[in-house]
């Protein structure tokens, strides 16, 4: 089993920085592709980003300009800096990990269990 704990939400204003963490521990040899989503209150949850294990990565529009995906493989790690924040990235953001194409690894996306950045005015 692969857990995946996320850091580094909070409160900020509109312009401001925020660097997000998710460490990945257990068996990590199960992790793939690493990526960001996020679900705002009353909406599905979508991807932000994310970044394979070869450390390409890959934006959706809402990131596409303003944040960026890195991650450290050898520490199982993988951030998202989230610059000129907007109320509208306001959300519970997770941390998930594609489980490797081994068969001890499952089928099953791991997930964090989230971190809340909020935006103000």
């Amino acid at each position: 089993q692969v857990q995946l704990v996320e850091s580094g939400g909070g409160l900020v204003q509109a312009g401001g920085s925020l660097r997000l963490s998710c460490a990945g521990s257990g068996d990590t040899a199960c992790i793939s592709t690493m990526g960001w989503y996020r679900q705002a209150p009353g909406k599905e949850r979508e991807l932000v980003a994310a970044i394979s294990n070869g450390g390409s990565p890959y934006y959706t529009n809402p990131a596409k300009g303003r944040f960026t995906i890195s991650r450290d493989s050898a520490e199982n790690m993988v951030y998202l800096q989230m610059n000129n924040l907007r109320p509208e990235d306001t959300a519970a953001y997770y941390c998930s990990a594609s489980p490797a194409p081994r068969e001890v690894c499952g089928m099953t996306t791991y997930w964090g269990k989230g971190t809340l950045v909020t935006v103000s005015l």
